[in-house]
């Protein structure tokens, strides 16, 4: 290969480049957490590498390619820092659109799994991208992390080849009110407690960091455990899809840990309903969440949207709205019932598949369209 034009640019060399998601102000490298995390840039050029540096134990990431807005291209990255062709022979003349997103989520599960972004190189030059009208941020669990979005439905493994950020309602709602967006989420994980009761597996006690869920020193050294700059990127609505796996808590067995032997569980009733105590502990927890939601973003309107796998837990999430607006005054939360998954709509690992989040982001996108309309 000729690629005697090619010239490396350092991140930190190209002014127009545009970074998506939660991440620390350190471009050398930049580190990608969360799903959805992206770098995009207008390029004229016929040729676009970039350089990843890419490490795991049990989980690789995967990322997707977007070039002028359309998927082309997507893959596994193994360990290792190396080269991976964007595009080549393309016209030289004519200005493209690239994003490189990343499709796995944050991995709890795997304290070494890091994916990041030495620098790209191209013989082309590289011009503003343009900013969108809105922001959208979206906090969820497997849902909004897209576990299943691809995949067969009768795949059952938890791997990354099921996760995908482009399949996902998320983004697709974003792409309908062309919105910039972020997404917080992790599988298994809810507002009280994870699906198997474990009461450290909650989003809110992590919403402050960059990306907290994460474990490890090496993601410490990432900055992962640093305080996210909230001032940075202020959305303009914040949508939460949590609740699931708090519903799903209610019918599994007992928590335990085994160091300290703490317990946790959100019991049942004899007759299968919800202890009141427990339910009470979750509508808590959802209201002191919305606080916290609303410390770090002033003005956004809030949106609780849930459904997508049952509605269970619906009326508790009602009420802890209603109990945040009553206590505060503050009439910019909503909940919006999703779509729920079909026989036809479901995907891999009985989680929503893609046609279930292009129903769900149709429903989404209308009514976050009317609150942006209002605004």
């Amino acid at each position: 290969m000729n690629d005697t034009k090619l010239k490396v640019y350092s991140l930190s060399e190209i002014d127009h480049l545009k970074v998506h998601g939660r991440t620390t102000s350190n471009l050398s490298p930049l580190t990608l957490f969360w799903t959805g995390s992206a770098i995009e840039c207008q390029v004229k050029g016929s040729e676009l590498w970039i350089e990843f540096e890419v490490d795991y134990d049990h989980y690789e990431p995967w990322v997707s390619i977007i070039i002028n807005e359309v998927p082309v291209s997507r893959q596994m990255l193994t360990a290792g820092r190396y080269w991976v062709c964007l595009f080549r022979g393309m016209n030289e003349s004519v200005l493209k659109n690239v994003r490189i997103i990343k499709d796995l989520q944050a991995m709890n599960a795997d304290s070494s799994c890091s994916l990041q972004v030495h620098a790209v190189k191209s013989d082309g030059e590289f011009l503003p991208v343009k900013d969108k009208p809105y922001k959208l941020e979206f906090i969820g669990d497997s849902i909004t992390s897209g576990e299943g979005a691809v995949g067969a439905k009768a795949e059952e493994d938890w791997i990354p080849m099921w996760f995908s950020a482009i399949h996902n309602y998320s983004t697709i709602t974003a792409e309908a009110l062309n919105a910039e967006y972020r997404i917080i989420s992790q599988s298994g994980w809810g507002v009280l407690t994870s699906w198997d009761n474990n009461p450290r597996a909650n989003i809110p006690d992590y919403y402050e960091q960059v990306c907290g869920v994460l474990t490890g020193d090496k993601n410490k050294a990432l900055g992962a455990f640093e305080e996210n700059n909230f001032a940075a990127w202020q959305p303009d609505v914040v949508i939460i899809n949590l609740g699931t796996n708090d519903g799903g808590a209610f019918r599994s067995p007992e928590w335990r840990d085994e160091t300290t032997g703490e317990t946790h569980k959100q019991r049942l009733n004899e007759d299968g309903s919800y202890n009141e105590m427990d339910l009470q502990a979750f509508e808590r927890a959802a209201e002191n969440f919305l606080v916290k939601i609303r410390k770090y973003n002033k003005d956004a309107h809030i949106v609780w949207a849930y459904g997508m796998l049952g509605i269970p837990m619906m009326p508790a999430i009602s009420r802890a709205v209603d109990a945040f607006v009553k206590n505060t005054g503050d009439r910019k939360v909503s909940v919006f019932q999703l779509p729920i998954t079909t026989d036809e709509t479901v995907g891999a690992r009985n989680h929503p598949g893609i046609l279930a989040h292009q129903y769900a982001a149709k429903a989404l996108s209308g009514y976050v369209k009317e609150i942006l309309s209002a605004r």
